[in-house]
């Protein structure tokens, strides 16, 4: 039988198939979340998502949850879009390929400040912009910095759920600034955990909490951190 070369730890549930690919390569991977997010849509919001729906304008969208939101006004609704779409990569522009059909992805980016630099290299107007109520503040500063109309619709909340985790785990994966926040909340890890992150975002978030070596993504995709763990921990 074979022995398990680490255990490591996703502050984000993974699919199933990066769990058993995991299996196969001897590492065990166990999931605990230290954030909720919830939709904060109400029938104002809503309305304002359908009022949009009805324009062909530019949108942004920098979190797979503000998708996810958005699309449960549009799908109840059985309206489809045609916008001009700037998103992050990896899952967020995955999700947008898969629902957004009549729209078009004008740029894709790896971290918020490259996406702004793309919707400001494109001489855009105005841009809508579908976030969270702790969205960061790079693509709102360039883009009104560069005299662009920023309209911000905030569609999803994410709420901290600090955890004290009693085992040691080898490895870790973060997805954002606010899991790393909330999980060092009531943790200390010992110097040689491997921290990964998903983007330079939630790295440097990482770097203000903890000393100890951080490995970054190049693609802002939850299985490919995985995947990187995995390949770092089976050599």
């Amino acid at each position: 039988m074979q022995q398990n070369k680490a255990t490591i730890l996703t502050t984000r549930p993974l699919a199933q198939t990066a769990l058993i690919m995991a299996k196969e390569a001897g590492v065990e991977i166990e999931t605990e979340s230290f954030i909720e997010t919830n939709s904060i849509v109400d029938q104002g919001i809503a309305e304002e998502i359908r009022k949009y729906a009805s324009e062909n304008i530019s949108v942004a969208f920098t979190s797979m949850n503000a998708v996810e939101a958005v699309l449960d006004v549009l799908e109840l609704d059985d309206i489809s879009p045609e916008w001009m779409i700037y998103s992050m990569g990896g899952t967020t522009k995955q999700l947008i390929k898969n629902y957004f059909v009549e729209s078009e992805i004008i740029a894709a980016a790896t971290n918020s400040t490259e996406l702004a630099q793309s919707i400001i290299d494109n001489n855009e107007a105005e841009v809508v912009f579908f976030c969270g109520n702790q969205r960061r503040d790079e693509l709102p500063g360039l883009l009104k910095a560069s005299g662009i109309v920023l309209n911000e619709v905030i569609v999803y909340e994410t709420v901290e759920v600090p955890l004290e985790i009693t085992m040691h785990y080898q490895g870790i994966l973060f997805f954002s600034p606010s899991a790393v926040h909330s999980f060092f909340l009531s943790n200390k890890l010992p110097a040689e955990t491997v921290l990964f992150a998903i983007g330079s975002t939630t790295a440097e978030a990482l770097k203000k909490e903890s000393n100890n070596r951080i490995i970054m993504s190049k693609f802002p995709n939850k299985e490919q951190l995985a995947e990187l763990a995995v390949e770092y921990f089976s050599k």
